[in-house]
């Protein structure tokens, strides 16, 4: 891909266990080639200050000491998997200077465009990041209806416990998006988790989008920031138990 891609899509959360909650809300990704120049649309910075921009500095690496694909190549390297054809980055770009990206993805496609390696990329509202990286031990392709599954490592909702598995499913499509997360304590549902989907249309991103992005959420993720806050607002008023901030695991990369 040449060009910028923009999502104009929907997350939407539902808390399993005695305590539940659902919130659906619209939120913009961007989907670029991590290691090529973009040169449109205008209104759209790439490693640069811009109203709407990505930086490597935000993506691969500790949170604003980034090194963007670079990063992807050394650990997939350290990782013993083959070097991919094409690196894609997945994110929430910065909306007049500020991004939050709760999740951000690296996709890694083979030379015959297959999706082989996700690195799903997650940051919590502590300013802890931590990355699953997600791939079939056989390097197979990742295919719509597969499962991969990592052990949550990093503290993400006071809400929830720190330990507990994740179940990634990929759906990335030349025209849509399709990613759930799914997060289980336990066999039991009465142990809760949470299921996470993040899912919209894949359509070239142009200034006139851009624009009509801006006017629809003009504070971006800053946005997300309060829905987070407004979410956790509301377990508390329902009884949900308050856990506090572990220390944030020593590893910043698992599978």
């Amino acid at each position: 891909m040449a060009g910028v891609d923009h999502i104009a899509g929907h997350t939407w959360h539902g808390r399993k266990g005695n305590v539940e909650n659902t919130f659906r809300y619209g939120v913009d990704y961007v989907l670029l080639d991590a290691e090529a120049k973009v040169t449109s649309p205008q209104l759209f910075a790439r490693g640069k200050r811009g109203v709407v921009s990505l930086n490597d500095a935000d993506h691969g690496g500790a949170p604003h000491h980034g090194r963007g694909a670079q990063w992807v190549r050394e650990l997939l390297q350290r990782e013993g998997i083959a070097s991919p054809a094409r690196i894609e980055l997945l994110a929430q770009p910065r909306v007049f200077g500020h991004v939050f990206n709760p999740v951000s993805f690296f996709l890694c496609y083979d030379e015959g465009g297959a999706l082989r390696v996700v690195i799903a990329e997650v940051t919590n509202t502590f300013g802890d990041r931590h990355s699953y990286l997600c791939a079939h031990n056989d390097g197979s392709p990742i295919r719509a209806a597969d499962h991969l599954v990592a052990q949550k490592l990093l503290h993400v909702s006071p809400f929830q416990p720190q330990s507990g598995q994740y179940r990634f499913r990929f759906d990335i499509g030349p025209d849509h998006i399709g990613i759930l997360i799914d997060y289980t304590r336990g066999n039991d549902a009465a142990t809760g988790g949470v299921t996470a989907t993040l899912t919209g249309p894949r359509r070239p991103l142009t200034n006139r989008r851009l624009l009509g992005m801006l006017l629809r959420r003009p504070f971006g993720s800053r946005r997300v920031q309060v829905l987070i806050f407004w979410q956790a607002m509301k377990l508390k008023l329902k009884g949900a138990r308050y856990r506090n901030r572990p220390d944030a695991p020593t590893r910043n990369v698992s599978r």
